[in-house]
């Protein structure tokens, strides 16, 4: 499957644009719409020239591509597209979490989207506002209807 226009819309709400690179409240070198790497694989750096919004728009949806193969690949059931959705958001923020997964291959959706509104909303032990926001987005774009 592929990410619909509405979870690269989510994607690009939550991370925001930024032209320079930044470090992230996790400490990560980040620029665009979130990437924490281009295309060829290199890592951000905070000595990386700045970047049109044109640029991050190209960047992410090439870099959106690893995630959707990790989400494509971790999944052994069918899933709706506003929960691909969901779950490429979720992993494209958080790298992916193999207890989510899980959940959603054994069908335990109501479980998978509890796991998603409730885990990974801290920053070194501080809950985030901005996390506990898009992870309430992704879980009631997870379990919405298309």
């Amino acid at each position: 499957m592929k990410t619909s226009k509405k979870g690269i819309d989510l994607i690009k709400e939550f991370e925001g644009f930024s032209a320079g690179p930044y470090s992230c409240p996790a400490g990560i070198p980040t620029i665009g719409y979130g990437s924490t790497f281009y295309p060829d694989g290199k890592r951000v750096t905070m000595d990386d020239a700045p970047i049109s919004e044109e640029e991050a728009e190209k960047m992410l949806s090439k870099v959106i591509q690893v995630f959707e193969d990790i989400v494509n690949k971790k999944l052994t059931v069918p899933v709706n597209q506003n929960q691909f959705d969901a779950l490429v958001s979720h992993t494209y923020n958080t790298g992916g979490s193999s207890n989510l997964f899980a959940l959603v291959n054994k069908g335990k959706m109501e479980e998978a989207e509890d796991f998603i509104r409730t885990r990974y909303i801290t920053v070194k032990g501080q809950r985030m506002k901005g996390l506990i926001k898009r992870r309430s987005a992704e879980a009631d774009l997870f379990l919405s209807e298309i």
